[in-house]
């Protein structure tokens, strides 16, 4: 009895280290297999591509440092096999850049890697509240539209997004449809630099307006609600409609204009269909928009460093191991 129980143990024991053995494994032929990404000019994106690319690695794939380009190039680059993939699909607003770089044929959507984004105009409380500014077609009044008319031309300043983004897109169209072009002006540059202007002059007690997206710092430092206000638009209107209808746009039984946002991974298409272990990863990954905007906040107070942003990107999954590990170990599930 007693040499067969001791057999028992010995089995397990060694049941148990093979296990585990194996679990730290590369996926087979995954080491031959190197992987190309890059971010746009938001270095918050970095935070979660360095999440992604940790993982891979800890699946046996050769990573190579991202590179920073803009949004267009990169679904260009992705569809044509210069990059495997990237973390910056922003839904519905970035279908264009997808189809134009080849659609489905080149390129595939995978994941949900941070939820429930919302985007739109916002402007100070203050000035909400006496003027009683609901609705951005309010400012096709000029004297509405001077109360936010920093450069002293005679339009409303808004701050939008930097050039080539999709919502600059989206700004222009609406700036058109709403026929403010003779009383908003959309200022662009970088878009955190600008923001950082708003955030004086509204700690100086004078109005602003810009286009607000969330993840971001910018709802950490400027809280809706308590600080700022969305504004309404009188319908919705965007470039391209397609599956879009006013109950997408709505935010609290407010119409504001944008739908709500899901980030997800794009990725070549032929890439995804010989490593499906990669995208299985790419599918399980998943970032909460709080810890995005805690990150967009650390960032902007200065620990913007590559090597700060992959310390944070470090951290993040030591605060969330047993969920990132488990991640990995089902994606190791997944073979040809």
């Amino acid at each position: 009895m007693k040499r067969k129980s001791l057999k028992i143990i010995l089995g397990t024991i060694l049941t148990s280290l093979l296990i585990i053995f194996s679990s730290c494994q590369p996926v087979p032929n995954s080491e031959t297999v190197t992987i190309r990404t890059a971010y746009s000019t938001w270095v918050e994106e970095s935070f979660q591509t360095n999440i992604v690319n940790i993982g891979l690695e800890k699946l046996g794939y050769k990573v190579e440092k991202p590179q920073q380009i803009q949004y267009p190039a990169i679904y260009i680059s992705i569809a044509n096999g210069d990059l495997e993939y990237s973390t910056i699909y922003y839904q519905p607003s970035h279908e264009k850049f997808f189809e134009n770089a080849g659609g489905k044929e080149k390129l595939e959507k995978v994941g949900i890697l941070t939820p429930e984004g919302i985007a739109g105009y916002q402007i100070d409380k203050k000035t909400a509240e006496k003027y009683k500014i609901t609705n951005i077609q309010q400012l096709k009044n000029p004297e509405i539209a001077k109360l936010f008319d920093w450069d002293k031309d005679g339009k409303a300043n808004l701050v939008g997004c930097d050039a080539g983004w999709a919502c600059e897109l989206n700004i222009n169209h609406q700036i058109e449809a709403y026929e403010l072009e003779n009383t908003v002006e959309h200022n662009q540059g970088q878009y955190s630099i600008l923001l950082v202007d708003a955030i004086t002059r509204y700690k100086q007690g004078q109005p602003i307006l810009y286009f607000a997206y969330n993840p971001h710092w910018i709802s950490a430092i400027l809280k809706p609600g308590k600080d700022v206000v969305w504004l309404e638009v009188p319908f919705t209107s965007l470039p391209d409609m397609r599956n879009i209808t006013e109950k997408d746009t709505l935010l609290d039984g407010k119409n504001i204009g944008f739908s709500r946002t899901q980030q997800r991974i794009v990725a070549n298409k032929k890439f995804l269909e010989a490593n499906p272990v990669a995208k299985r990863w790419f599918e399980l990954v998943e970032i909460p928009v709080a810890d995005m905007n805690a990150e967009s906040l650390r960032i902007k107070e200065g620990e913007d460093k590559p090597e700060d942003i992959l310390r944070h990107a470090q951290e993040w999954i030591k605060n969330h191991q047993q969920l990132y590990d488990g991640w990995l170990e089902t994606a190791r599930q997944s073979t040809i």
